[in-house]
């Protein structure tokens, strides 16, 4: 009973002080410094600046500033533009033609992104005047960029992995590796979903481009090859072994910066807009991330990690039925906070709770990336609508609609991934 007032007092303090408009990792801080203050004797004061020091000094969490880096560089060169020439001619062929470039176009860009919102941008500023100009149904252009771009998180490099790696500690590098196969997995769901309605509405599908021969596409491939080695850069260091995922994050930095000067869009002005969007993000993340470490310490000598995996473990819950509970509680709360907060947050709770059912660490990680995927198409905080509406200036409404069969297909990718648990943990046994 006592646990439950406890819990109560502080929910009712972080809905206060979020409400109140203050940031989100000062809150998380001042939630902590309360829960320290009156249910705990250890000094509060003390033990915000032993955690917080701690948590910003991480060397694993290199990777972070280094990744938003590299996704800042390449948001300023003309690489969807180059994309968007690559992938054209070969996808004309399949039902649906160029709307497939949404779902291409956001696979290749998520690997070199790490950021959901930077995906549905990038792409949607090439694909959607493209598309619209071509006459494709807006409903079809909008929620397939809304849908595919939500790929910008699982596949890696992952910003959001990089967080729950921190939180859950497990290896960073087999995240990575673990959410290859479920994000391509996911990609061909999306492009079935659009052949399918291609062909129930053949007239709704524009006329295919004029026709090329073999060799014209292969020459328009070729715009493709510079992402494509930064991509193999990237993700191969870290299967191979060669590099961890932090100096997988300096190849990365170094291959974009190399790419941007070789396409003629890197000068000082393309070069301090990066830097300073990146150092932007990462602040914000960090601040986060340190509230957030702060308030895990809290609870824990609050105890109250420990008294609600009592709790759950209590009630009995086979690991099929505890995931459908947290796959509904991390969708409700995707409704009110974005990705990182959500993580952060709930970890240090619900860890323990994952733990004692079994669950392994690394697949619980891809389920919990493809539940916040979701949370980025469903109002009323979705990120993805917001950029989406920015771009549009539709009704949030719509394009929440527009979006809602793809929410439907990663729900079924986690029905997948329950059946075929190896689809997340093959590739990493085989590092």
């Amino acid at each position: 009973m006592n646990e439950i007032l406890v819990t109560s007092l502080l929910i009712v303090a972080l809905f206060l002080l979020l409400g109140s408009g203050v940031w989100i990792g000062l809150t998380l801080a001042g939630v902590a410094w309360i829960g320290m203050e009156l249910f705990s004797s250890r000094p509060a004061g003390d033990a915000m600046a032993i955690t917080i020091w701690g948590s910003a000094s991480s060397w694993t969490l290199t990777a972070l500033p280094l990744f938003v880096w590299m996704g800042e560089i390449l948001f300023r060169t003309k690489l969807s533009e180059s994309m968007f020439r690559g992938l054209a001619p070969w996808v004309n062929a399949l039902p649906g033609r160029l709307l497939h470039t949404n779902i291409l176009g956001s696979t290749i860009f998520a690997a070199v992104s790490g950021s959901s919102a930077a995906t549905c941008a990038t792409i949607g500023k090439m694909t959607i005047p493209e598309l619209s100009k071509r006459g494709y149904p807006a409903e079809k252009v909008v929620g397939s960029l809304g849908g595919a771009s939500t790929l910008g998180l699982l596949i890696p490099p992952s910003i959001i992995m990089i967080v729950y790696g921190v939180a859950a500690e497990v290896s960073i590098a087999k995240l990575f590796v673990g959410g290859v196969l479920p994000g391509l997995m996911l990609a061909a769901l999306f492009s079935g979903h659009l052949m399918i309605w291609a062909l129930l509405n053949p007239a709704k599908v524009p006329k295919a481009d004029a026709d090329m021969s073999l060799a014209q596409k292969l020459a328009e491939s070729r715009h493709l090859i510079p992402v494509v080695l930064l991509i193999g850069g990237v993700i191969g260091s870290i299967y191979t072994g060669i590099a961890t995922a932090t100096e997988a994050a300096a190849i990365g930095v170094v291959g974009a910066l190399i790419l941007s000067a070789a396409q003629g869009s890197l000068n000082r002005s393309t070069f301090v807009a990066s830097l300073l969007g990146a150092t932007r993000l990462y602040c914000m993340i960090a601040l986060i991330l340190a509230g957030a470490a702060f308030l895990t310490l809290s609870m824990g000598y609050i105890g109250l990690p420990r008294h609600l995996a009592e709790f759950v473990s209590g009630l009995g819950l086979s690991p099929g039925v505890l995931l459908v509970a947290l796959a509904l509680f991390y969708i409700l709360l995707g409704c009110f906070l974005d990705g990182i907060s959500m993580i952060v947050l709930t970890m240090g709770v619900i860890l323990p709770t994952v733990t004692a059912a079994g669950i392994d660490l690394i697949w619980f990680g891809i389920f919990v990336v493809i539940v916040v995927e979701m949370a980025q198409i469903t109002p009323p905080v979705g990120f993805n609508l917001f950029v989406l509406q920015g771009m549009t200036q539709r009704e949030i409404t719509w394009i929440a609609k527009v979006c809602l069969p793809y929410f439907l297909i990663m729900v079924l990718a986690l029905l997948l991934l329950w059946w075929f648990p190896g689809l997340v943990t093959w590739l990493p046994s085989r590092m």
